[in-house]
């Protein structure tokens, strides 16, 4: 059985649909939706553009690298280990704010 059995209907001017499908159509959502998070009090971002999992997949082999040349110079033991973590630290962090920053809805 369907959870939302509500119908709710809005009625809107030629402008006003025109910018409505605008602004759906950024997010990649549906406009059921699109208006669900509005209504739960989240913005709805735009849908990431296109190379962004392509940029971020080659982050993430460039921090895969990073950790492989620690393991190695750990090993070997010449590497200062605290200024790598601190860098390696560095890079996690930058990675989640673009993520953050492209991905994440905002709060109303």
């Amino acid at each position: 059985m369907r959870k939302r059995n509500n119908r709710v209907s809005v009625r809107f001017t030629d402008e006003e649909l025109d910018h409505f499908k605008r602004l759906v159509e950024r997010t990649g959502l549906s406009a059921e939706e699109y208006l669900r998070q509005i209504i739960r009090g989240v913005v709805p971002r735009n849908s990431p553009p296109a190379d962004y999992y392509k940029m971020m997949r080659q982050l993430y082999r460039v921090g895969n690298s990073l950790n492989q040349i620690a393991q190695k110079a750990h090993v070997l033991n010449v590497m200062d280990r605290q200024r790598y973590d601190r860098a390696v630290a560095e890079f996690e962090q930058a990675v989640r704010n673009i993520t953050e920053a492209i991905i994440l809805p905002e709060k109303m």
